[in-house]
């Protein structure tokens, strides 16, 4: 059993609880006792548990157990219940079932069949949790399902995924915003051997510290104002699974030590609560801060940096991956032409030299929403120029300035001159039509001496 489950038995005879604890401990779970329902309240209240075994008739009381089942449905609905008893009846059953039982027992029972039924409860508890984290994450899955792109600095991207896939090591993916870091994250998630549970990402810089904490740690009823029922956090919903903390940058320092204590003892402590969880989570953080500097500044614990960045991958800003822009762009047509009706939409060459020319601050995701803006907005069957976002219309009229004189801390010549000649050829072929013969005379070049820039430049696969 990789995460250690907790089961609280709940039965007035002392000899019944002493058996159930021989049998569960002996089947590896973590087994509590309570001798009636007060104490019970008590323990659930404080302590979170994977399945609640109670009795029906608890001392003079022949409905305690119902009346537990009652108290768990409004303070602890996370948890699933057993009923056990020696006076059942299939009303029984039904009634303990509509209060929230999960499974009923007679005596007397067999070992197996109490060890079944325990496992089986907390199997179906699981299922639950792995099913909300899939709408979760179908509910906030971006439009980009694959990696999109053949540029040398995506596939670098990508082998780079195939590596650490598999490696339990915490990963911290770098990149400027829009980059593309959560749909690197989802990738590693998906080759790796925790592919079939839970992959949950939260963004940690858009809620407010004390309901973060909640979000990762859970909490107890009553914990805080608003906290009317137990909740499971996500490093319990994702367990077996991964969970990707998106702009781990924002996170207060407060909970940064709470979560270095969580990454150094796999387990943590719901809010109000008194006893730790175990979990059994892959970590994966992404930021588009310099954590090294928030480092220096304190404004980021040293220790935790080290922790999180066992294996830095960095994603490429658009930018550095221009080979990429017409395939994203064509992806991006396809996807919302097949949204909103446009099926049949081509881009014009003229505007596609002007997205390949454009620097793109917000990267993959900028890309995007001028693609879906031209593809709602376009009155033909091609999305034009004047069909582009103001900012790239306006950035590709502009001059574009070539220095003259060297600045004071120097140039790279070599660099400078290959993007300028990178983009005079790309721009010769979407005027030629992508005709290499037209794109060599605009350029007074010959055949064989633009095949080489091609090649050279890696425009040759476009």
């Amino acid at each position: 059993m990789s995460v250690e489950q907790r089961v609280l038995v709940v039965d007035d005879e002392a000899s019944m609880r002493e058996l159930l604890e021989i049998i569960l401990t002996n089947a590896g779970y973590a087994v509590a006792t309570a001798p009636n329902v007060a104490q019970a309240c008590e323990l659930l209240s404080k302590e979170t548990f994977d399945v609640v075994v109670t009795d029906l008739r608890i001392g003079a009381d022949h409905n305690a157990g119902m009346k537990l089942l009652s108290w768990m449905r409004e303070n602890a609905s996370a948890m699933p219940a057993v009923m056990i008893t020696a006076h059942g009846s299939v009303e029984t059953a039904i009634e303990a079932m509509k209060r929230g039982a999960a499974d009923y027992v007679m005596k007397p029972f067999k070992n197996d069949e109490i060890r079944l039924v325990i496992a089986r409860t907390i199997e179906q508890r699981n299922l639950v949790r792995e099913n909300v984290a899939l709408r979760k994450d179908q509910a906030t899955r971006g439009k980009i399902e694959n990696m999109v792109g053949k540029s040398a600095a995506i596939a670098k991207v990508q082998d780079m995924i195939r590596r650490v896939a598999s490696l339990p090591s915490t990963i911290a993916i770098h990149g400027e915003s829009g980059s593309g870091k959560e749909l690197v994250a989802r990738a590693i998630h998906q080759l790796s051997d925790r592919a079939a549970k839970p992959f949950i990402a939260i963004n940690c810089g858009g809620i407010p510290e004390t309901l973060l904490e909640s979000e990762l740690f859970g909490h107890k009823k009553g914990a805080f104002t608003g906290a009317v029922e137990d909740k499971e956090g996500l490093f319990v919903v994702a367990s077996g699974g991964t969970l990707l903390l998106d702009e781990i940058g924002e996170m207060p320092l407060a909970l940064q030590v709470k979560l270095l204590r969580v990454l150094d003892n796999n387990r943590v402590m719901p809010v109000g609560g008194v006893s730790e969880i175990r979990v059994d989570v892959r970590i994966i953080s992404a930021t588009n801060r310099d954590l090294e500097k928030m480092v220096e500044t304190n404004t980021f614990r040293k220790d935790l940096y080290y922790r999180l960045n066992v294996i830095p991958l960095r994603v490429p800003p658009l930018r550095e991956r221009v080979d990429d822009i017409p395939l994203l762009a064509r992806h991006f047509v396809a996807v919302h032409g097949e949204r909103l009706g446009r099926r049949a939409l081509e881009i014009d060459p003229e505007a596609e030299a002007a997205l390949c020319a454009f620097t793109w601050p917000g990267n993959v995701r900028e890309l995007e929403n001028a693609i879906e803006r031209a593809v709602a907005l376009c009155v033909s069957a091609r999305i034009e120029l004047e069909d582009l976002p103001h900012n790239v219309r306006d950035f590709v009229a502009a001059p574009k300035m070539v220095p003259t004189e060297l600045p004071t801390g120097g140039v790279d010549l070599e660099a400078l001159v290959a993007e300028l000649e990178a983009n005079l050829i790309r721009q010769a072929l979407h005027q030629g039509k992508y005709s290499q013969k037209r794109a060599a005379e605009l350029l007074s070049l010959t055949a064989r001496s633009l095949r080489y820039r091609l090649r050279k430049y890696g425009l040759d696969a476009d």
